[in-house]
C-alpha cells in the first residue's frame, strides 16, 4: 500500500468519523487492524459477558481468542458443536451481553450504518440490549450514501455471505442479489441506523484496511 493509499484512507475515514460523532456514536479511526484489536481488548475485563455478531472482520482480528484469554465469558452462536436450537438460545443471550462486538455491512459518508441480517440477532443487538456495542469496519465498507449502501448489500455483502454459508441461493451463481424467495435466503431484516440508539453506547471503529465482506 502506497503513501497515497494511506493518505486517502485516513482522510476519508476521519471525515466519516466526524459525521459518526455528530450522529452521537463514538467514532474513531485506526490505521491497522492490530491497533483496533488492542483498543477493543482494552474494553474487555475478566468475567465480562462478551458476545459476537457473525462477522468475518471480528474473526480476522482474533478478538474471541484474546477476550477468552483475558477471562471474559464468551457468548458466541458461532461456537463449534452447537445444535440449531442451542444456537438460537445463544443468540437470545447475546442480546443481554455486557459487550456486543460486530461489524457492519456499510457505513455511509454521512456516518449512517446500513445492514442486512437473516435471523435479525445481529442488527437487534446493535440497536438495543447489550450494555455496550462495538462496531468494527474496514475502509472498504465506506460508501457514498444510503443508496450506495444498499447497492453494496446486493452486490457484495449479500452474495459473498450466502456463498460463505453455502446457501445455494441465486446470488451464489452470479454474485448479484435477485431479491429471491428462496427458503434459505439470508437477506431478511434490513436496518438503517442514522443516529446512535438512545440507550446503547456504541463505538464505531473504522480501520484503514480492507476487512470482511
Amino acid at each position: 500500500m502506497t503513501e497515497f493509499h494511506d493518505w486517502h484512507n485516513k482522510t476519508l475515514a476521519e471525515k466519516v468519523v466526524r459525521k459518526l460523532c455528530r450522529n452521537f456514536f463514538n467514532g474513531m479511526y485506526f490505521g491497522t487492524s492490530a491497533e483496533a484489536a488492542a483498543y477493543i481488548l482494552e474494553q474487555v475485563t475478566p468475567g465480562m459477558q462478551v458476545a459476537f455478531g457473525g462477522s468475518m472482520t471480528i474473526r480476522y482480528l482474533q478478538i474471541r481468542q484474546k477476550a477468552a484469554e483475558k477471562g471474559a465469558i464468551l457468548i458466541d452462536h458461532g461456537a463449534e458443536g452447537l445444535t440449531d436450537s442451542q444456537k438460537l438460545e445463544v443468540m437470545r443471550r447475546e442480546l443481554t451481553s455486557d459487550l456486543f462486538i460486530s461489524s457492519t455491512n456499510a457505513i455511509t459518508a454521512d456516518g449512517i450504518l446500513v445492514n442486512v441480517d437473516g435471523y435479525g440477532n445481529r442488527v437487534a443487538a446493535m440497536i438495543f440490549g447489550p450494555q455496550k456495542v462495538i462496531v468494527v469496519a474496514g475502509i472498504n465498507k465506506i460508501v457514498k450514501d444510503e443508496e450506495a449502501a444498499f447497492d453494496r448489500l446486493g452486490l457484495v455483502a449479500g452474495p459473498m455471505n450466502m456463498k460463505r454459508l453455502n446457501r445455494g441461493t441465486p446470488c451464489t451463481e452470479d454474485a448479484v442479489c435477485h431479491n429471491c424467495s428462496a427458503e434459505n435466503r439470508g437477506c431478511r431484516a434490513y436496518t438503517i441506523i442514522r443516529k446512535r440508539p438512545a440507550h446503547t453506547p456504541t463505538d464505531v471503529i473504522i480501520v484503514g484496511e480492507n476487512l470482511g465482506m
